[in-house]
């Protein structure tokens, strides 16, 4: 069976470092900084698959200028994240089951209304189903703490209870936020290819009290959910 050939986009060093780690001598993966924030994220991202000769979708580039043999199957955000306290605590995992870019709408007197409703766009990308489902099992079974939920995509993380409240009216379930995985997720959709997002949670959504932030311990998960990760794409 061949190997499933993933990208994988990371905001920083040190979260690429960790992914890095855990995939080990899996050959089938490149892993790459995206850069923080949806925009850098979607720029990168499209910047690689574009240059990888990734056809489909609205962007490709001539086949004479594509390299040889460096296209890609899969395309997964990673990193750590906030972790909304009743579906996901400091140390555990989520995978998505969808990714919202869940500022991108707009206030009225009556509260936020998504681009969705507006009819100017989408702001939900469904994950790759098979594969998240997969990881998941493989992750409990390890004994590690994993949720498949929804991962939102923010511009400006949260940092009141009166915000973490209404995100988890309006996304029931959702277990985790970050602020690249909606980019990455729409840049693979641009070339056809099924995206994903991993968060290891670093800490609570809600009031920053950095003190209480386990990074550390985060990059640790993530490490150890991306050296599963290769056993379930080779199987």
């Amino acid at each position: 069976m061949n190997k499933l050939r993933i990208l994988v986009m990371t905001a920083v060093e040190a979260e690429r470092a960790a992914v890095m780690r855990g995939l080990g001598s899996y050959e089938g993966a490149e892993v790459r900084i995206a850069g923080v924030g949806p925009a850098a994220a979607a720029a990168s991202t499209a910047k690689i698959l574009a240059l990888a000769g990734v056809t489909g979708g609205l962007l490709s580039i001539p086949t004479e200028d594509r390299p040889r043999g460096n296209s890609f199957d899969l395309v997964i955000s990673a990193g750590i994240g906030g972790g909304f306290a009743d579906v996901a605590p400091i140390g555990s995992l989520v995978v998505s089951s969808d990714i919202i870019a869940a500022d991108l709408g707009a206030e009225t007197p009556e509260g936020y209304v998504s681009v969705d409703t507006l009819g100017f766009g989408a702001s939900r990308i469904i994950a790759e189903q098979d594969l998240s489902r997969r990881w998941i099992q493989a992750l409990q079974a390890a004994g590690l703490t994993a949720s498949l939920a929804p991962v939102l995509t923010l511009s400006t993380v949260t940092g009141t209870s009166a915000t973490t409240q209404n995100l988890s009216l309006r996304y029931p379930g959702v277990g985790a936020e970050a602020m690249e995985g909606y980019g990455v997720a729409e840049a693979a959709r641009q070339f056809d290819l099924p995206a994903l997002e991993i968060r290891a949670i670093s800490n609570v959504v809600g009031p920053r009290d950095r003190e209480s932030w386990k990074i550390g311990e985060a990059l640790q998960a993530l490490e150890q959910a991306c050296t599963i990760l290769t056993e379930v794409l080779s199987s």
